[in-house]
């Protein structure tokens, strides 16, 4: 029996299908058997419309995947006749924040796993090693109050169903093409379509505003600046009053941990995970290791990871001193001041070949001596030691106990305690890395005061030391050597030197000058813009007759140290100052152990896992990365287990989805295995491997 056309009972049935291009619906006849590619092409020489189809694929709004395998089949992707395919473009307009704030709109791939449309978006941009970064849903002071244990949903920053004043960067409004439907979650095609999200803008597919070739436009929110005037190298002194109110200040260490759950899945498409076109995104730095920082290379890189230090710390996400906070705004004094100089008299570039080959001379200096050093290790009286009068004290609860003097020997990766010079040993402590050692400064130059905190884990958690130095010189020593212990090195390795120079130049850029080399009347400088809320508030409460000029007379005090960096130089410096800090490069996530009743801290860092008090932060376990042997996620409980050589952790994630703490794990390790001597192509399967949860 023939019925138009079609002969009844072959096995055919009729598949509807939107081309949102058009915004027209089209019934195919189809067969189980044909495949993804036929379909497509069937449906194309039925349209019968002279448009470049190529960067089209079929998007299943019910099932929520895209059907990317063009030899697959329709039986083998479940398709049968209820179902409604869309027929749209896998490169749609994504509003971008970057960590300047600044919004761009860009045309990223909808249909990649994120990884691989961050890693396409960077490139656009100019950013290096893109495997630091990815996608974060925009949140709001909302989002902090709460627990949110499997993943966010669409945020009402995210989507905004009102237009944006002053975004409208196209000038042609007869292109209809990129606007995008709201998904039929139905499946019914008689289903009306849902347009009331779209902000109603319209963009050229041509437009280029960056290097000539690329498919994005900038928008900074000053309309006094264009975008082929502000570069990504270089960032507006203020945001915009929308991207100033979405900054998020955390009152909490719960808070602090929220900021984490809106991370988009690495191994998801974009849409996949309820983006649509024209959505908000955040690009951030997710992993925090900075891999091969070259001033010739990463002008952009650098600035963005500056500018992210920026924010976290004058949101208070990350906690500082009150000298720390002044060397940080001074910093970035001296950076406006190197912008506006640019500005007027452009700088040539000031990293020539000669340079380089300097910089490759002193590289291999370092390399020769530290395999010098490396050699003499095989005879033990060839290891230094460090050995002085300090003060140390083993703090505990409800005791009023202080700190006593004692003769302190440090030797290999051991701290041996004697309580005079010519006595036998009170005790030792070992700093060896693979059971974790803690070290964090405990320093106010304002006090005189240069200590150490060491905290050791036992089999009842962990062990805290702290040690008082009395001068600045004697500080950096010990800090430099106790920190090499906790990583497994003594002092004679060749980076010993290096990083007691590098804590003597950060403590001596802290000390006010004597005097500021600039007056308050030659920059304008706002202090809400350059110290966190916090630090004016004390300062304000200490002395309420001082005005807020003293402040900026603080600042510029503090700038006088740093007045002779450059531009990049200071950028360098702020980045430097940044990862000194104890927090630094800690993400935090609210957890509930395996037989725990209580709700914990898990904090996850570039090469160990801690588990911390949730009201006081203080630390409970650490374990690290080089002594995990598995990790996954169980997905029926929805529990991350990490198998370490000591004891195995089972967990649950409370403030995100679990898939997010394993993907900081699995991509922490996946970044340590970055090397110059390696092919430096991403391994994109590697990096699904070890952060897919499975297995």
């Amino acid at each position: 029996m023939i019925a138009d056309g079609y002969l009844v009972g072959d096995g055919s049935w009729e598949l509807t299908v939107l081309v949102t291009d058009l915004q027209v619906e089209r019934t195919l006849r189809v067969k189980g058997d044909l495949h993804i590619g036929g379909l497509m092409l069937n449906l194309v020489e039925e349209l019968d419309v002279a448009i470049d189809w190529s960067d089209h694929a079929l998007w299943w709004p019910k099932k929520n995947i895209w059907l990317c395998r063009t030899r697959s089949t329709l039986d083998q992707c479940g398709i049968q006749a209820d179902a409604y395919l869309h027929f749209t473009p896998m490169h749609k307009y994504l509003r971008l924040q970057l960590p300047d704030l600044r919004f761009i709109d860009i045309k990223a791939d909808f249909s990649a796993k994120t990884f691989t449309a961050v890693k396409k978006l960077c490139k656009e941009l100019g950013i290096r090693h893109p495997e630091e970064l990815s996608l974060c849903r925009p949140l709001t002071s909302e989002h902090l109050k709460r627990n949110y244990p499997r993943g966010l949903g669409c945020t009402p920053r995210q989507r905004s169903k009102e237009p944006t004043a002053g975004i409208n960067l196209s000038q042609n409004n007869n292109n209809k093409s990129d606007g995008f439907l709201t998904p039929d979650t139905s499946g019914s095609a008689g289903t009306p379509l849902n347009t009331s999200w779209n902000d109603g803008r319209n963009y050229s597919p041509s437009t280029a505003m960056f290097n000539g070739n690329s498919s994005f436009l900038n928008y900074s929110g000053d309309s006094n600046i264009s975008a082929t005037d502000l570069p990504l190298a270089h960032s507006p002194r203020t945001p915009n009053e929308e991207a100033r109110h979405g900054v998020l200040r955390p009152k909490s260490l719960a808070e602090r941990a929220r900021l984490n759950a809106g991370w988009l899945d690495s191994s998801l498409s974009i849409m996949e995970q309820d983006i649509r076109e024209f959505d908000t995104l955040l690009l951030r730095f997710k992993f925090y290791s900075f891999y091969d920082l070259n001033p010739k290379y990463d002008a952009v890189r650098i600035n963005q990871i500056y500018e992210q230090a920026k924010w976290a710390i004058l949101a208070e996400e990350i906690d500082c001193t009150e000298e720390e906070m002044m060397l940080f705004a001074a910093l970035q004094v001296r950076i406006n001041v190197q912008v506006n100089l640019q500005a007027n008299h452009p700088q040539p570039d000031i990293y020539h070949d000669d340079e380089d080959v300097e910089t490759a001379l002193t590289d291999l200096q370092v390399t020769l001596e530290g395999t010098l050093i490396s050699k003499g290790k095989s005879n033990i009286t060839n290891v230094p030691e460090l050995s002085d009068y300090l003060s140390f004290m083993k703090p505990k609860r409800f005791t009023l106990k202080g700190f006593k003097r004692y003769y302190i020997v440090l030797r290999d990766t051991y701290l041996n305690l004697y309580k005079s010079k010519d006595s036998e040993p009170n005790m030792s402590i070992s700093l060896k890395v693979v059971i974790g050692c803690e070290v964090t400064p405990d320093v106010n130059l304002s006090h005189g005061k240069y200590g150490i905190r060491l905290e050791v884990p036992n089999h009842e958690g962990m062990t805290e030391y702290w040690i008082r130095c009395s001068s600045e010189e004697q500080y950096a020593k010990w800090m430099a050597a106790c920190r090499l212990a906790a990583k497994g090195k003594t002092m004679a390795d060749s980076s010993y030197e290096l990083e007691v120079k590098s804590i003597q130049d950060f403590l001596s850029m802290q000390k006010p000058a004597p005097a500021a080399v600039i007056s308050p009347s030659q920059i304008d400088i706002n202090p809400d813009d350059m110290v966190a809320p916090r630090f004016v508030r004390k300062l304000k409460s200490q002395k309420p007759e001082i005005p807020l000029f003293q402040i900026i007379q603080r600042i510029l005090e503090a700038h006088a140290n740093v007045k002779d960096l450059n531009l990049m130089e200071a950028k360098l410096s702020y980045i430097k100052a940044w990862q000194a800090l104890p927090e630094f490069g800690m993400s935090l996530f609210v957890v509930r152990f395996d037989n725990s009743r209580k709700d914990e801290l898990l904090g996850i860092a570039f090469n160990r896992l801690m588990r911390m008090d949730l009201s006081t932060g203080d630390h409970i376990k650490t374990w690290r990365y080089n002594t995990m042997k598995v990790w996954n996620v169980n997905w029926e409980v929805r529990q991350v287990r990490v198998q370490f050589e000591e004891e195995n952790v089972a967990f649950g994630c409370l403030s995100a989805d679990c898939k997010v703490v394993h993907e900081f794990i699995g991509g922490y390790i996946f970044l340590s295995m970055r090397s110059k001597d390696q092919n430096q192509t991403l391994n994109e399967d590697l990096f699904h491997k070890l952060t897919g949860g499975w297995v």
